[in-house]
């Protein structure tokens, strides 16, 4: 029987293939490392003797130690990879920033959030990338001092805001602003509003006034800001507003908060909705107490993922560029790879898409 070091001598080698072909050892791993200095004729010849000999090319592993580089992206998620991939405007963001990370050969390592609200510093501690990526952590999340101590490039999309990293971020308070304007026209003056936290240690309850401009979650605080400020001027005093944060943007949690919305007195004849998955999670809510949508409430979302355009009844919502913003935070991330400075954050336009979930308050 073969011992383990008889077989590993047995295996094809970069000096197999070199020696096969009759070129230097250098120049079969530029087939492989750098196929600009190599004619393609030459380069092909080198792949196929390659696999004639069984050979997969060089160790990723033994090319990470000499180059002192993973070529891999980390991906920082405040939360566990099954709540993360129940939500669409996450998974969009994902695809962008994916496609954009493999069109260049670098990999994608995602790491899961706990209840820390982002991955355990020890993951992010020994995890192979070159480069970390922020989706919408708490300011206080762990993970983020163990990035710091690694001196690794940072990139944040969404939250939170901190010096020396890049910045991938929508218009919050404007795309906010839109909706609740967009009401205020079609003659609604009773308003209701679901806001989300993404804080480990948040729970889902009724907004006091007091915390209403220190909710912790900075794009959740400029969704309830834009609301509240536009209703504002338009007449709606804020503490005639009730506001519940769900501790998540979660449907269930939306039809939940809505419910305890849809039965204040007076009742909102519109509700808000910081995010799609709240929202439709309302448009159930009012379902289950037997309001008709749009007739007895209005209810807009916030993010336009595909699922808005057929829900029942189709939703008015504010839409964020979602792919974009992944492909954004993918760019910015090559870009940091290859040295370059942090540039100045990059806000995203929004827009409202006005579909059959509002109609004019009669």
């Amino acid at each position: 029987m073969l011992s383990v070091e008889s077989d590993r001598r047995r295996r094809p080698t970069l000096d197999t293939v070199a020696a096969a072909v009759g070129v230097s050892r250098a120049t079969v791993s530029n087939a492989y490392n750098r196929p600009d200095q190599l004619s393609s004729s030459l380069r092909e010849r080198i792949l196929e003797t390659a696999r004639s000999l069984g050979y997969a090319g060089p160790d990723p592993v033994a090319r990470s130690l000499a180059t002192r580089s993973s070529a891999a992206v980390g991906f920082m998620l405040p939360q566990g990879l099954s709540g993360a991939f129940s939500d669409p405007a996450l998974s969009i963001v994902l695809d962008g920033l994916a496609s954009t990370v493999d069109g260049h050969d670098h990999s994608l390592v995602l790491m899961p959030g706990d209840s820390t609200g982002g991955p355990r510093p020890s993951i992010v501690s020994r995890a192979q990338a070159d480069v970390m990526v922020a989706y919408s952590l708490p300011d206080s999340a762990p993970a983020l001092d163990a990035v710091a101590a690694r001196g690794l490039p940072l990139v944040v999309i969404d939250q939170p805001v901190l010096p020396g990293s890049a910045r991938v971020e929508v218009q919050d308070h404007l795309g906010a602003s839109l909706a609740a304007s967009f009401l205020l026209e079609l003659g609604h003056s009773s308003f209701g509003i679901l806001t989300f936290s993404l804080h480990p240690d948040g729970v889902s309850g009724p907004v006091s006034h007091e915390r209403r401009s220190a909710v912790p979650f900075r794009v959740s605080r400029d969704r309830l800001g834009g609301y509240l400020d536009t209703l504002a001027k338009g007449g709606v005093q804020p503490d005639n507003v009730p506001v519940w944060e769900a501790r998540g943007s979660d449907r269930e949690l939306g039809r939940l908060g809505a419910r305890w919305l849809l039965t204040r007195t007076p009742r909102p004849s519109a509700l808000l909705c910081a995010s799609d998955q709240l929202a439709f999670g309302a448009l159930q809510a009012a379902r289950d107490l037997a309001l008709t949508v749009p007739r007895d409430v209005s209810v807009v979302g916030f993010d336009d993922v595909p699922e808005a355009t057929y829900s029942d009844p189709p939703l008015t919502t504010v839409r964020q560029p979602l792919a974009e913003k992944g492909r954004r935070a993918g760019e910015l991330a090559l870009k940091l790879l290859a040295g370059g400075r942090p540039p100045r954050p990059t806000r995203l336009d929004v827009s409202l898409v006005q579909r059959a979930s509002t109609a004019p308050r009669t």
